[in-house]
């Protein structure tokens, strides 16, 4: 941003030279050229005066002519019965032009003629007096310099004012950035020193309220999710106490592993909801012993469906960028749809393939999924549509992506890819 302003600056300031110094310039080539012709017909006058009428005096006019060819203004003088005197350069159609009468001056190699005619009792004499081209040029060089000189140190001050200026800019626009990147990574305590134009203080003072503003809802929702998952442990308690009323052991065992699978998800989502997205990160686990854990759990209500459930997971330590409560929690997610949305007796596999990516496969031989059923919050089977969203978020906390497709079995598929930690 900063050479971009400098070099703004400078580009308006040689648009507004350009529009002076040239104009000057060729106003100084025109002064040079005409106080030289001025001194030409000085010169061609003071001739002139010894050439022709009662005051014709050869003598003088010869010292006149030489004083003019000492001057470095060649002069010759034409006299009406063809003779000449002086600058012996031949006589051209301008000076015969000249002889009718008329005073000019014309444009020839080298220079300018100033002709200039002299009526006499004999006819009309014809002074030519030659201004050369340096006469003419003399001084422009000297004055386009000084001109180019006043445009070097113009550029020069606007780029040292335009830089002082762009470094103020662009620190505060720097500083708004780098809060900016802060607070998108999740740094909520990121605040900026308004500073700078007034327009970019504004700036930092909104960006300021906003983060401020952020923080706030960030920790209300925070605390509304933990409350709502702490009332849940009344209902679970008042639910432990019915189990441990039941005469059949192995059914009370069974039933109060069930919940102290749901007490154990109830606290995990508390802890979730109270701790800052940032202390989560560096996360891991073994995908592998996660899908082999969270398989032996579904297996029992998928005998109960009498439903076939292949689980294929290799002994190697497959460790992914992911807790293992958010892998667990999205793999019954996934295995939960397959459970409520397809029939009895359907198909269920468990997969996880080794690799970069690292892929947790669920799939199953059912209908498959709708397009609707991909997008958070619509489902055609009655739900509420998050089950995905939720897979979904987990693979990108991992730094993967989630992946729903058609699979060998004829339903759906659906792949959550995370990179190996």
């Amino acid at each position: 941003m900063r050479p971009l302003l400098v070099r703004y600056g400078l580009a308006m300031t040689s648009v507004v030279l350009v529009a002076f110094l040239v104009p000057l310039a060729v106003l100084a080539r025109g002064l040079a050229e005409q106080r030289a012709l001025e001194q030409g017909r000085t010169d061609a006058q003071r001739v002139a005066v010894f050439a022709g009428g009662a005051t014709q005096d050869d003598a003088r006019l010869e010292a006149a002519v030489l004083a003019n060819d000492a001057g470095a203004h060649p002069t010759t003088v034409f006299r009406p019965d063809g003779t000449s005197l002086g600058d012996p350069r031949p006589r051209t159609a301008a000076v015969d032009l000249a002889a009718s009468g008329q005073a000019f001056t014309a444009r020839v190699d080298g220079g300018v003629d100033v002709l200039l005619p002299v009526a006499g009792a004999g006819g009309t004499t014809v002074v030519r007096t030659h201004v050369p081209d340096d006469e003419l040029r003399a001084g422009v060089t000297e004055a386009w310099l000084v001109l180019a000189g006043v445009g070097v140190v113009l550029l020069g001050g606007t780029a040292l004012a335009g830089d002082r200026l762009a470094r103020r800019v662009s620190r505060s626009v720097r500083e708004l950035s780098g809060v900016a990147q802060r607070l998108g990574g999740g740094d909520l305590e990121a605040r900026v020193e308004p500073s700078g134009p007034p327009e970019v203080a504004a700036v930092g003072r909104v960006l300021n309220g906003l983060g401020a503003r952020v923080a706030d809802l960030l920790a209300a929702e925070r605390e509304l999710v933990a409350d709502l998952s702490h009332r849940l442990r009344t209902p679970v308690t008042a639910l432990r106490l019915d189990v441990d009323l039941l005469p059949d052991p192995r059914e009370r065992a069974r039933l109060t592993a069930h919940v102290d699978h749901l007490v154990e998800a109830v606290d995990d989502l508390v802890r979730t909801a109270r701790e800052p997205a940032a202390s989560r990160s560096g996360a891991r686990c073994d995908a592998a012993h996660v899908v082999r854990e969270r398989a032996r759990f579904w297996a029992v209500l998928a005998a109960a469906q009498s439903r076939p459930l292949t689980v294929d997971v290799p002994d190697a330590v497959l460790d992914v960028g992911v807790a293992a409560t958010d892998l667990g929690a999205a793999l019954d997610v996934l295995v939960d749809n397959v459970l409520t949305h397809t029939p009895e007796r359907t198909p269920l596999a468990l997969a996880v393939q080794p690799g970069a990516p690292v892929r947790v496969v669920v799939e199953d031989a059912g209908p498959g999924l709708a397009p609707g059923d991909v997008e958070r919050g619509r489902s055609g089977a009655g739900s509420t549509g998050l089950g995905l969203d939720v897979a979904r978020r987990t693979a990108e906390q991992g730094g993967g992506r989630l992946v729903v497709d058609r699979g060998p079995l004829g339903g759906a598929r659906v792949t959550l890819e995370l990179p190996p930690a």
